[in-house]
Protein backbone atom coordinates (compact mmCIF):
# COMPACT_ATOMS: atom_id res chain seq x y z
CA UNK A 1 0.00 0.00 0.00
CA UNK A 2 2.67 2.30 0.89
CA UNK A 3 6.34 2.06 -0.30
CA UNK A 4 7.45 2.66 3.05
CA UNK A 5 9.02 0.40 5.85
CA UNK A 6 6.87 -1.61 8.14
CA UNK A 7 8.61 0.29 11.31
CA UNK A 8 9.80 4.29 11.19
CA UNK A 9 12.86 5.36 12.63
CA UNK A 10 12.83 5.24 16.24
CA UNK A 11 9.38 6.54 18.26
CA UNK A 12 7.64 7.39 16.29
CA UNK A 13 5.08 10.12 18.37
CA UNK A 14 6.61 13.53 17.49
CA UNK A 15 6.44 13.37 13.94
CA UNK A 16 2.98 11.41 14.13
CA UNK A 17 1.71 14.42 15.74
CA UNK A 18 3.71 16.94 12.98
CA UNK A 19 1.74 14.52 10.54
CA UNK A 20 -1.81 15.16 12.30
CA UNK A 21 -1.15 18.83 12.06
CA UNK A 22 -0.49 18.86 8.33
CA UNK A 23 -3.60 16.82 7.18
CA UNK A 24 -5.38 19.19 9.52
CA UNK A 25 -6.84 16.44 11.98
CA UNK A 26 -8.86 17.72 14.73
CA UNK A 27 -7.01 16.02 17.80
CA UNK A 28 -9.38 17.02 19.99
CA UNK A 29 -12.65 15.62 18.48
CA UNK A 30 -11.02 12.44 17.21
CA UNK A 31 -10.38 12.12 21.49
CA UNK A 32 -13.67 13.05 22.10
CA UNK A 33 -15.36 10.34 19.24
CA UNK A 34 -12.66 7.54 19.36
CA UNK A 35 -11.97 4.20 21.76
CA UNK A 36 -8.50 2.64 21.75
CA UNK A 37 -8.47 -1.28 21.90
CA UNK A 38 -4.85 -2.86 22.75
CA UNK A 39 -3.89 -6.38 23.91
CA UNK A 40 -2.04 -9.50 22.43
CA UNK A 41 -5.26 -11.22 21.46
CA UNK A 42 -8.71 -10.53 20.60
CA UNK A 43 -8.01 -7.06 19.60
CA UNK A 44 -9.66 -7.21 15.59
CA UNK A 45 -13.24 -8.95 16.93
CA UNK A 46 -13.53 -6.47 20.29
CA UNK A 47 -13.04 -3.31 17.96
CA UNK A 48 -15.51 -4.73 15.44
CA UNK A 49 -18.13 -5.85 18.18
CA UNK A 50 -17.55 -2.20 19.89
CA UNK A 51 -17.92 -0.47 16.57
CA UNK A 52 -21.02 -2.92 15.77
CA UNK A 53 -22.30 -1.58 19.12
CA UNK A 54 -22.11 2.09 18.17
CA UNK A 55 -23.56 1.59 14.44
CA UNK A 56 -26.90 0.00 16.18
CA UNK A 57 -26.54 2.74 18.92
CA UNK A 58 -27.00 5.27 15.09
CA UNK A 59 -24.13 6.73 15.57
CA UNK A 60 -21.77 6.69 12.03
CA UNK A 61 -18.95 4.71 12.97
CA UNK A 62 -15.30 4.19 11.92
CA UNK A 63 -13.68 0.92 12.50
CA UNK A 64 -9.40 0.85 12.16
CA UNK A 65 -7.94 -2.85 12.43
CA UNK A 66 -4.80 -4.64 11.57
CA UNK A 67 -3.60 -6.48 9.86
CA UNK A 68 -6.17 -7.23 6.94
CA UNK A 69 -6.99 -10.77 5.88
CA UNK A 70 -7.30 -10.60 1.89
CA UNK A 71 -7.55 -6.62 1.07
CA UNK A 72 -5.80 -3.84 2.57
CA UNK A 73 -9.27 -2.17 2.26
CA UNK A 74 -10.44 -3.83 5.31
CA UNK A 75 -8.19 -1.97 7.75
CA UNK A 76 -10.55 0.78 7.30
CA UNK A 77 -14.56 0.73 7.56
CA UNK A 78 -17.09 2.80 8.07
CA UNK A 79 -20.41 1.60 9.16
CA UNK A 80 -19.41 -1.48 8.23
CA UNK A 81 -18.07 -0.92 4.77
CA UNK A 82 -14.62 -0.97 3.65
CA UNK A 83 -12.92 2.48 2.12
CA UNK A 84 -13.69 2.52 -1.46
CA UNK A 85 -10.47 2.17 -4.04
CA UNK A 86 -11.15 5.55 -5.05
CA UNK A 87 -11.14 7.32 -1.74
CA UNK A 88 -8.12 4.38 -0.55
CA UNK A 89 -6.16 6.09 -3.37
CA UNK A 90 -6.65 9.92 -3.03
CA UNK A 91 -6.32 9.50 0.68
CA UNK A 92 -2.65 7.96 0.06
CA UNK A 93 -1.71 10.57 -2.11
CA UNK A 94 -2.79 12.94 0.53
CA UNK A 95 -0.46 11.04 3.31
CA UNK A 96 2.33 10.58 0.78
CA UNK A 97 3.13 14.22 0.37
CA UNK A 98 2.64 15.17 3.81
CA UNK A 99 4.90 12.18 4.61
CA UNK A 100 6.99 13.63 2.64
CA UNK A 101 7.22 17.12 3.95
CA UNK A 102 7.30 16.41 7.44
CA UNK A 103 10.08 13.58 6.99
CA UNK A 104 12.01 16.39 4.40
CA UNK A 105 11.74 18.82 7.90
CA UNK A 106 12.38 16.07 10.91
CA UNK A 107 14.88 14.23 9.13
CA UNK A 108 13.08 10.80 10.18
CA UNK A 109 11.26 7.95 7.88
CA UNK A 110 7.96 7.00 8.44
CA UNK A 111 7.03 3.12 8.84
CA UNK A 112 4.17 2.21 6.67
CA UNK A 113 1.60 1.48 9.75
CA UNK A 114 2.17 5.21 11.10
CA UNK A 115 0.64 5.84 7.20
CA UNK A 116 -2.10 3.90 7.84
CA UNK A 117 -3.12 4.99 11.05
CA UNK A 118 -2.95 8.65 9.51
CA UNK A 119 -4.89 7.31 6.56
CA UNK A 120 -7.62 6.41 8.89
CA UNK A 121 -7.91 9.47 10.76
CA UNK A 122 -8.39 11.59 8.08
CA UNK A 123 -11.15 9.08 6.22
CA UNK A 124 -12.75 9.23 9.74
CA UNK A 125 -12.68 13.38 10.10
CA UNK A 126 -13.69 13.33 6.22
CA UNK A 127 -16.88 10.82 6.59
CA UNK A 128 -17.70 12.82 10.32
CA UNK A 129 -17.63 9.80 12.13
CA UNK A 130 -19.35 10.26 15.33
CA UNK A 131 -18.03 7.33 17.12
CA UNK A 132 -14.95 5.42 16.24
CA UNK A 133 -13.01 1.85 17.39
CA UNK A 134 -9.20 1.99 17.08
CA UNK A 135 -7.41 -1.42 17.05
CA UNK A 136 -3.23 -0.89 18.21
CA UNK A 137 -0.53 -1.96 16.46
CA UNK A 138 2.24 -3.20 18.64
CA UNK A 139 1.60 -2.10 22.43
CA UNK A 140 0.33 1.39 23.64
CA UNK A 141 3.00 3.43 24.71
CA UNK A 142 4.66 4.53 21.28
CA UNK A 143 1.98 3.20 19.07
CA UNK A 144 0.44 5.56 16.96
CA UNK A 145 -3.39 5.16 18.84
CA UNK A 146 -1.65 6.95 21.71
CA UNK A 147 -2.06 10.15 19.76
CA UNK A 148 -5.68 9.78 20.03
CA UNK A 149 -6.10 11.04 23.64
CA UNK A 150 -8.60 8.50 24.29
CA UNK A 151 -10.42 8.35 27.58
CA UNK A 152 -11.49 4.74 27.39
CA UNK A 153 -9.30 2.03 26.46
CA UNK A 154 -9.20 -1.64 26.86
CA UNK A 155 -6.22 -4.54 26.99
CA UNK A 156 -8.12 -7.47 25.55
CA UNK A 157 -5.12 -9.85 26.91
CA UNK A 158 -1.85 -10.26 27.55
CA UNK A 159 0.74 -12.69 26.49
CA UNK A 160 4.65 -12.92 25.31
CA UNK A 161 4.66 -10.67 22.23
CA UNK A 162 6.98 -8.41 20.45
CA UNK A 163 9.28 -8.73 23.75
CA UNK A 164 12.18 -6.52 22.03
CA UNK A 165 9.67 -3.81 21.83
CA UNK A 166 7.57 -4.52 24.61
CA UNK A 167 9.48 -6.34 27.65
CA UNK A 168 10.21 -9.63 29.19
CA UNK A 169 7.26 -9.87 31.86
CA UNK A 170 4.10 -9.70 31.24
CA UNK A 171 4.09 -6.59 33.71
CA UNK A 172 5.70 -4.47 31.55
CA UNK A 173 3.89 -5.64 28.74
CA UNK A 174 0.27 -5.23 30.48
CA UNK A 175 1.94 -1.54 31.39
CA UNK A 176 2.81 -0.77 27.46
CA UNK A 177 -0.50 -1.29 26.70
CA UNK A 178 -2.28 0.46 29.51
CA UNK A 179 -0.19 3.63 27.95
CA UNK A 180 -2.63 4.05 25.08
CA UNK A 181 -5.30 5.41 27.60
CA UNK A 182 -4.95 9.36 28.51
CA UNK A 183 -4.54 10.44 32.00
CA UNK A 184 -7.90 10.37 33.57
CA UNK A 185 -9.37 7.72 31.45
CA UNK A 186 -10.46 3.88 32.25
CA UNK A 187 -8.91 1.27 30.79
CA UNK A 188 -11.12 -2.11 30.16
CA UNK A 189 -8.44 -5.64 31.37
CA UNK A 190 -9.47 -9.09 29.92
CA UNK A 191 -10.09 -11.54 31.97
CA UNK A 192 -6.37 -13.38 31.54
CA UNK A 193 -4.94 -9.86 33.63
CA UNK A 194 -6.56 -10.26 36.24
CA UNK A 195 -3.25 -12.12 37.67
CA UNK A 196 -1.45 -8.41 37.11
CA UNK A 197 -4.46 -6.45 38.67
CA UNK A 198 -2.74 -5.30 42.03
CA UNK A 199 0.45 -3.95 39.81
CA UNK A 200 -2.04 -2.28 37.00
CA UNK A 201 -3.87 -0.59 39.78
CA UNK A 202 -0.83 0.89 41.16
CA UNK A 203 1.34 1.83 37.36
CA UNK A 204 -2.39 3.06 36.60
CA UNK A 205 -2.98 5.52 40.09
CA UNK A 206 -0.22 8.34 39.55
CA UNK A 207 -2.03 8.86 36.13
CA UNK A 208 -5.54 9.16 37.60
CA UNK A 209 -6.96 6.37 35.40
CA UNK A 210 -9.26 3.92 36.78
CA UNK A 211 -8.77 -0.16 36.41
CA UNK A 212 -11.93 -2.33 35.54
CA UNK A 213 -11.28 -6.03 35.04
CA UNK A 214 -13.73 -8.56 33.27
CA UNK A 215 -15.25 -10.91 36.00
CA UNK A 216 -14.59 -8.56 38.91
CA UNK A 217 -16.44 -5.11 38.03
CA UNK A 218 -17.92 -6.30 35.11
CA UNK A 219 -19.73 -9.88 35.15
CA UNK A 220 -20.32 -12.63 32.58
CA UNK A 221 -22.52 -15.35 33.85
CA UNK A 222 -24.56 -18.21 32.19
CA UNK A 223 -22.53 -19.14 29.23
CA UNK A 224 -23.32 -21.45 26.74
CA UNK A 225 -21.96 -22.38 23.43
CA UNK A 226 -22.84 -23.75 19.98
CA UNK A 227 -21.49 -24.05 16.61
CA UNK A 228 -24.03 -21.32 15.70
CA UNK A 229 -23.32 -18.95 18.31
CA UNK A 230 -23.11 -18.38 21.75
CA UNK A 231 -25.05 -16.22 24.56
CA UNK A 232 -24.39 -15.12 28.52
CA UNK A 233 -25.72 -12.60 30.86
CA UNK A 234 -23.75 -9.28 31.23
CA UNK A 235 -23.22 -6.84 33.76
CA UNK A 236 -21.81 -3.50 35.00
CA UNK A 237 -23.08 -1.32 37.06
CA UNK A 238 -26.76 -0.67 36.93
CA UNK A 239 -26.60 -2.25 33.35
CA UNK A 240 -28.12 -5.72 33.69
CA UNK A 241 -28.75 -7.90 30.31
CA UNK A 242 -29.58 -11.03 29.81
CA UNK A 243 -29.30 -13.73 27.65
CA UNK A 244 -27.07 -11.38 25.10
CA UNK A 245 -26.47 -13.80 21.66
CA UNK A 246 -23.18 -13.53 19.27
CA UNK A 247 -22.65 -14.73 16.49
CA UNK A 248 -18.48 -15.03 17.30
CA UNK A 249 -17.57 -18.57 18.10
CA UNK A 250 -15.00 -19.13 20.90
CA UNK A 251 -15.60 -18.80 24.65
CA UNK A 252 -12.84 -16.10 24.53
CA UNK A 253 -15.25 -14.27 22.37
CA UNK A 254 -17.77 -13.94 25.40
CA UNK A 255 -15.52 -11.75 27.47
CA UNK A 256 -14.50 -9.52 23.96
CA UNK A 257 -18.09 -9.06 23.62
CA UNK A 258 -18.21 -7.91 27.31
CA UNK A 259 -15.39 -5.71 26.86
CA UNK A 260 -16.68 -4.04 23.59
CA UNK A 261 -19.84 -3.67 25.43
CA UNK A 262 -18.11 -1.29 28.16
CA UNK A 263 -15.79 0.41 26.15
CA UNK A 264 -19.50 1.69 24.17
CA UNK A 265 -21.13 2.02 27.79
CA UNK A 266 -17.73 4.33 29.01
CA UNK A 267 -17.61 6.23 26.36
CA UNK A 268 -21.29 6.83 25.89
CA UNK A 269 -21.14 7.69 29.90
CA UNK A 270 -18.79 10.15 28.68
CA UNK A 271 -20.21 11.54 25.76
CA UNK A 272 -23.47 11.71 25.86
CA UNK A 273 -24.36 11.41 29.45
CA UNK A 274 -28.26 11.75 28.96
CA UNK A 275 -29.33 8.58 27.30
CA UNK A 276 -32.39 5.98 26.76
CA UNK A 277 -31.05 2.96 28.88
CA UNK A 278 -33.68 0.89 26.60
CA UNK A 279 -31.95 2.38 23.62
CA UNK A 280 -28.67 1.29 24.68
CA UNK A 281 -29.69 -2.32 25.90
CA UNK A 282 -31.55 -2.81 22.19
CA UNK A 283 -28.13 -1.65 20.47
CA UNK A 284 -26.16 -4.08 22.31
CA UNK A 285 -27.82 -7.46 21.53
CA UNK A 286 -28.28 -5.63 17.98
CA UNK A 287 -24.97 -4.97 17.62
CA UNK A 288 -23.15 -8.07 18.99
CA UNK A 289 -25.07 -10.60 17.53
CA UNK A 290 -24.87 -8.62 13.92
CA UNK A 291 -20.82 -8.76 13.60
CA UNK A 292 -19.19 -11.39 12.16
CA UNK A 293 -15.67 -11.81 11.87
CA UNK A 294 -13.46 -13.32 9.47
CA UNK A 295 -10.48 -16.21 10.67
CA UNK A 296 -11.85 -17.11 14.32
CA UNK A 297 -12.86 -20.14 14.21
CA UNK A 298 -14.37 -19.75 10.97
CA UNK A 299 -15.40 -22.93 9.02
CA UNK A 300 -14.30 -22.37 5.92
CA UNK A 301 -15.27 -25.56 3.68
CA UNK A 302 -18.16 -28.05 4.74
CA UNK A 303 -16.34 -31.19 2.83
CA UNK A 304 -14.38 -31.73 4.56
CA UNK A 305 -15.43 -29.76 6.85
CA UNK A 306 -12.22 -27.38 7.64
CA UNK A 307 -11.91 -24.77 10.54
CA UNK A 308 -8.99 -22.25 10.68
CA UNK A 309 -8.01 -20.17 13.49
CA UNK A 310 -5.44 -17.07 12.91
CA UNK A 311 -4.18 -16.83 16.48
CA UNK A 312 -0.73 -16.49 16.87
CA UNK A 313 0.51 -16.54 20.43
CA UNK A 314 0.29 -19.39 22.83
CA UNK A 315 -2.62 -18.00 24.66
CA UNK A 316 -4.28 -17.15 21.93
CA UNK A 317 -3.52 -20.76 20.46
CA UNK A 318 -4.96 -22.41 23.54
CA UNK A 319 -8.01 -20.36 23.83
CA UNK A 320 -9.18 -21.02 19.84
CA UNK A 321 -8.15 -24.60 20.79
CA UNK A 322 -10.31 -25.08 23.78
CA UNK A 323 -13.36 -23.25 21.15
CA UNK A 324 -12.83 -25.63 18.73
CA UNK A 325 -13.04 -29.03 21.05
CA UNK A 326 -16.43 -27.05 22.69
CA UNK A 327 -18.08 -26.16 19.68
CA UNK A 328 -17.23 -29.12 17.25
CA UNK A 329 -15.54 -32.21 19.75
CA UNK A 330 -12.23 -33.27 20.33
CA UNK A 331 -12.23 -36.18 18.30
CA UNK A 332 -11.73 -36.68 14.33
CA UNK A 333 -9.27 -33.74 13.39
CA UNK A 334 -6.08 -33.41 11.45
CA UNK A 335 -4.21 -30.61 12.39
CA UNK A 336 -2.95 -28.45 10.06
CA UNK A 337 -0.14 -26.17 11.39
CA UNK A 338 2.75 -23.68 11.06
CA UNK A 339 4.48 -20.65 13.08
CA UNK A 340 5.81 -17.25 11.54
CA UNK A 341 9.27 -17.22 11.66
CA UNK A 342 9.34 -14.50 14.57
CA UNK A 343 6.94 -16.73 16.72
CA UNK A 344 7.72 -19.15 19.79
CA UNK A 345 7.46 -22.44 17.44
CA UNK A 346 8.35 -24.49 20.25
CA UNK A 347 5.25 -22.68 22.67
CA UNK A 348 3.00 -23.02 19.89
CA UNK A 349 3.34 -26.60 18.77
CA UNK A 350 3.36 -27.41 22.90
CA UNK A 351 -0.15 -25.95 23.05
CA UNK A 352 -1.45 -27.51 20.03
CA UNK A 353 0.17 -31.03 19.10
CA UNK A 354 -0.80 -32.84 22.12
CA UNK A 355 -4.32 -32.46 21.08
CA UNK A 356 -3.67 -34.29 17.21
CA UNK A 357 -3.05 -37.86 16.33
CA UNK A 358 -2.30 -36.58 12.93
CA UNK A 359 -0.59 -33.48 11.86
CA UNK A 360 0.58 -31.91 8.91
CA UNK A 361 3.18 -29.18 8.90
CA UNK A 362 4.00 -26.77 6.51
CA UNK A 363 5.45 -23.06 5.86
CA UNK A 364 3.28 -19.89 4.63
CA UNK A 365 5.01 -18.07 2.39
CA UNK A 366 4.39 -15.15 3.84
CA UNK A 367 6.79 -15.39 6.53
CA UNK A 368 6.25 -19.35 7.25
CA UNK A 369 9.01 -20.32 9.63
CA UNK A 370 10.82 -24.10 7.60
CA UNK A 371 8.45 -26.98 7.72
CA UNK A 372 11.13 -29.37 8.76
CA UNK A 373 11.68 -26.76 11.86
CA UNK A 374 7.41 -26.89 13.38
CA UNK A 375 7.78 -30.82 12.78
CA UNK A 376 10.75 -31.27 15.48
CA UNK A 377 8.64 -28.67 17.47
CA UNK A 378 5.83 -31.10 17.18
CA UNK A 379 7.18 -34.34 17.61
CA UNK A 380 9.16 -32.88 20.96
CA UNK A 381 5.30 -31.80 22.24
CA UNK A 382 3.72 -34.96 21.01
CA UNK A 383 6.19 -38.12 20.36
CA UNK A 384 3.19 -40.40 19.28
CA UNK A 385 1.50 -38.15 16.76
CA UNK A 386 1.49 -39.20 12.69
CA UNK A 387 3.99 -36.02 11.79
CA UNK A 388 3.92 -35.29 7.98
CA UNK A 389 5.40 -32.35 6.16
CA UNK A 390 4.28 -30.10 3.30
CA UNK A 391 6.55 -27.66 2.10
CA UNK A 392 4.00 -25.28 1.16
CA UNK A 393 0.42 -24.47 1.43
CA UNK A 394 -0.58 -25.87 -1.64
CA UNK A 395 1.30 -28.80 -0.32
CA UNK A 396 -0.93 -29.07 2.94
CA UNK A 397 -4.07 -28.74 1.18
CA UNK A 398 -3.65 -31.68 -1.17
CA UNK A 399 -2.12 -34.29 1.84
CA UNK A 400 -4.79 -32.79 4.72
CA UNK A 401 -7.75 -33.44 2.36
CA UNK A 402 -6.57 -36.61 1.06
CA UNK A 403 -5.76 -37.61 4.96
CA UNK A 404 -9.42 -36.23 5.67
CA UNK A 405 -11.08 -38.61 2.96
CA UNK A 406 -8.93 -41.77 3.69
CA UNK A 407 -9.78 -41.42 7.30
CA UNK A 408 -13.12 -39.69 7.41
CA UNK A 409 -11.44 -36.73 9.29
CA UNK A 410 -11.93 -33.38 9.73
CA UNK A 411 -9.26 -30.57 9.33
CA UNK A 412 -8.06 -27.81 11.65
CA UNK A 413 -5.89 -25.56 10.54
CA UNK A 414 -4.11 -23.06 13.27
CA UNK A 415 -0.95 -21.60 14.16
CA UNK A 416 -0.57 -18.10 12.76
CA UNK A 417 -2.29 -15.79 10.70
CA UNK A 418 -0.34 -16.20 7.21
CA UNK A 419 -0.81 -20.00 7.52
CA UNK A 420 -4.42 -19.72 8.05
CA UNK A 421 -5.31 -17.35 5.32
CA UNK A 422 -3.28 -18.93 2.86
CA UNK A 423 -4.69 -22.14 3.52
CA UNK A 424 -8.32 -20.60 2.93
CA UNK A 425 -6.71 -19.55 0.04
CA UNK A 426 -5.61 -22.13 -1.68
CA UNK A 427 -7.92 -24.23 -0.26
CA UNK A 428 -10.91 -22.07 -2.64
CA UNK A 429 -8.78 -21.77 -5.48
CA UNK A 430 -6.44 -19.02 -5.52
CA UNK A 431 -2.53 -18.55 -5.06
CA UNK A 432 -1.36 -17.84 -1.78
CA UNK A 433 1.92 -16.00 -3.00
CA UNK A 434 -0.37 -13.40 -4.08
CA UNK A 435 -1.91 -12.48 -0.83
CA UNK A 436 -0.60 -8.63 0.35
CA UNK A 437 -0.54 -8.70 4.29
CA UNK A 438 1.75 -5.54 4.66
Amino acid sequence: MFDLPKYGDGVCLARMAELLEALAIDRERLARVCVVVTGSNGKGSTAALCAGIGRAYGLRTGLFTSPHLYRFNERVQVDGAPIGDGDLARLKRRIEAAIAEVSRRRGEQFGAFEAMFALACLHFQECECEFAAFEAGIGGRYDPVRLIGALVACVTSVDYEHVELLGHSLELIASDKSDACAAGGTIVYGENCRMLRPHLIEYNRNRNIASLFVREQIGIDSEVASASGQRFDYQFGYFDFRLVEIGLLGAFQIGNAAIATTLFLLWLQRAHPRKAPDRIEAAVRSGLGAVRWPGRLETIKQHPLTVIDVGHTPDGVRQALAGLKAIHGADGWILVTGVSRDKKAEEIAGALAPSFDTIVCTAAHHKGADADHIASAVRAANPQAAVHIAATIEDAVGIGEKLAAAQNRQIYVAGGLFLAIEYTVVARGGRAEELKFF
